[in-house]
This record gives structure tokens, C-alpha cells and sequence, in this order.
């Protein structure tokens, strides 16, 4: 029985592929993106989520840890997150609902039973499965399971995908996808080694690979202020688009600064704090900009 790490099941989604969706968000990613909005996702164990505005120091918590993670001082909460085990019982204590616990084991009959009770809406609407992350692909073969049994069942399915994964299980998998929304973060090297921690060459190389497989392909763009809002990034995934065959769409997601307050409730540091919205109509001109090179369909996604 093929076991995952699911920190999140969302119902009714309109933005992860076509119809009314059910989205499966599994837990790790080997990109450590600056802006990262589901920070959560980034390890693939699960994690202690704190929420100090909730919190009513009232030391529940405490006395249910066996492994002295919370302690209270001087008018203070403080979390030893090394000492955590996410056990879930500090958790299920709260009735503030100051903690979570970010990530659980799930089977692939537990997610399919959630994900199934939608398929009327999935049936009437053209909607199916989506796998998201963190990066589905990093666990393949709990990710490989699910698309399998959602297709066994007559759901249209979809993977977000950073793209960096061995080539062999884009290969593997190209035949349960009927879309795959591609992330192209950034089209300089440097830079995405920089933003990202990783090169973009491999990701490069699976989204030739798979347009040569004919896979569908939607490219999706996150656009960050200061970071690839630049005139020759628009036109590098423009030119993208236009090298290959199989691109029916190009997302541009502009930023947004969820991961902000995800990063303080993981006690973790957010690199770029001080970026906020974007305004809508600058987001509108990087989508006609875009469009300016391309035949391609540019849109918000």
C-alpha cells in the first residue's frame, strides 16, 4: 500500500487546471525559491506550525509533550522545534488552534476516498485531480499512485512541477497527465542558481523532453518584483513557448507575499519581507508583454 506526505487536501479549486478540481498538495520540494508562497511544503517531513496571535498561553500544549518542545517563561511561549516530533498531540490539545501540524502520512485509497467524493462536480464541469506541492514529483512513486488510481477511476488529471525531477519519471509518468502546468521560473542560469538554489538545465531539458512527448504543457511564469519583472525575461519565455510544440497556454503568477506569514509560523526567516502586490495593472503589462512576442495564449493565472 503506497504511503505519501500530504500537508494539504483543497476542494473546489478554479486555478489548478481545467473545471472544478480537487488539489492534493504533497510535502517536499528541492527548489528553495525565495519567494516561496507554501513555505510548509519545502521539507518533507511534517512541521509544527505556531501562530502566536492565537496562542492564550494557557500550557496545554506542554502538558501533553512528553518531549519538553514547549516551554513557557517569563510571559513567553517558546518552541524548541528540534525537539518536536510532530506527534500531533500538542495539536489536538490546543483549543486556540495556535498549532498545527503541517504534513501527515496518508494512503493512496485515504487521499482517492477524499478526492472521489467530488467526481459529480469533476464529471459536470471538466475538472479532475491535481497533484501540487512542494514538488509531486519528489515523491514519485506515492505521486505516480495517485495519478494511476485517478485515471482507473475517469478523472481528467493534472501535475504542477517545478520540473526538476529525474527525466526518467517525467518519461514514466507523461502517460496518466492529460496537463502538465510547468513552472518557468527564471531564463538566466545564474540567477536561477541564485533565487532558486538549483540550476535550471535539467528543468529545461524535462520540458523539451516532454513537449517531444507531445504532453500538454501549460508554462506556468511566477513574476517577482526586482527578481524576473525584466523585459528580457519576458521575451525568453516567450521564445520558450515559441520553440516548442505542445505549449497551449502561459501562465504569468504574480507574486504574492503568503509566505510571509507561513515562514513566521514555521519560526523560519521570509528573504523578501518587504515586497507586497503588485499592482493589477502592472501585472497586465507583463501579460502584454509577453504576448507582444508570442502567438501563445498569455493570461493570469
Amino acid at each position: 500500500m503506497e504511503k505519501g506526505i500530504v500537508f494539504n487536501i483543497q476542494k473546489f479549486c478554479v486555478n489548478d487546471g481545467p473545471g472544478i478540481r480537487t488539489t492534493v498538495f504533497l510535502k517536499g520540494c528541492p527548489l528553495n525559491c525565495v519567494w516561496c508562497h507554501n513555505p510548509e511544503s519545502k521539507k518533507i517531513k511534517p512541521q509544527l506550525l505556531y501562530d502566536a496571535r492565537k496562542c492564550v498561553y494557557c500550557g496545554r500544549c506542554a502538558e501533553v509533550c512528553s518531549e519538553d518542545v514547549h516551554i513557557f517563561e517569563n510571559g513567553k511561549h517558546i518552541i524548541n522545534r528540534e525537539k518536536c516530533c510532530c506527534c500531533g498531540k500538542c495539536s489536538e490539545a490546543c483549543f486556540s488552534e495556535a498549532i498545527e501540524i503541517a504534513g501527515k502520512e496518508m494512503t493512496v485509497e485515504e487521499v482517492m476516498g477524499e478526492v472521489l467524493r467530488d467526481k459529480l462536480f469533476y464529471d459536470n464541469s471538466g475538472g479532475g485531480l491535481t497533484l501540487s506541492g512542494g514538488e509531486p514529483m519528489l515523491q514519485f512513486e506515492f505521486a505516480y499512485a495517485l495519478l494511476k488510481s485517478a485515471k482507473e477511476n475517469g478523472l481528467h488529471t493534472c501535475i504542477e512541477t517545478c520540473g526538476f525531477a529525474p527525466s526518467e519519471h517525467f518519461s514514466q509518468i507523461v502517460k496518466l497527465v492529460d496537463i502538465f502546468l510547468f513552472d518557468y521560473k527564471l531564463s538566466d542560469e545564474q540567477k536561477h542558481k541564485e533565487y532558486t538554489g538549483v540550476s535550471n538545465e535539467l528543468i529545461v531539458k524535462n520540458l523539451k523532453m516532454l513537449d517531444d512527448l507531445g504532453a500538454n504543457i501549460i508554462l506556468r511564469c511566477p513574476i517577482i518584483p526586482d527578481v524576473n519583472d525584466t523585459p528580457e525575461h519576458f521575451k525568453a519565455i516567450a521564445d520558450m513557448a515559441n520553440s516548442l510544440s505542445n505549449i497551449s497556454e502561459i501562465n504569468i503568477e504574480p507574486y504574492h507575499p503568503l509566505g510571509k506569514s507561513k515562514s513566521e509560523l514555521l519560526g523560519v526567516e521570509y528573504q523578501i519581507a518587504d515586497l507586497s502586490f503588485p499592482q493589477e495593472e502592472t501585472v497586465l503589462q507583463w501579460i502584454d508583454s509577453v504576448q507582444s512576442f508570442t502567438k501563445t495564449k498569455v493570461k493570469k493565472a
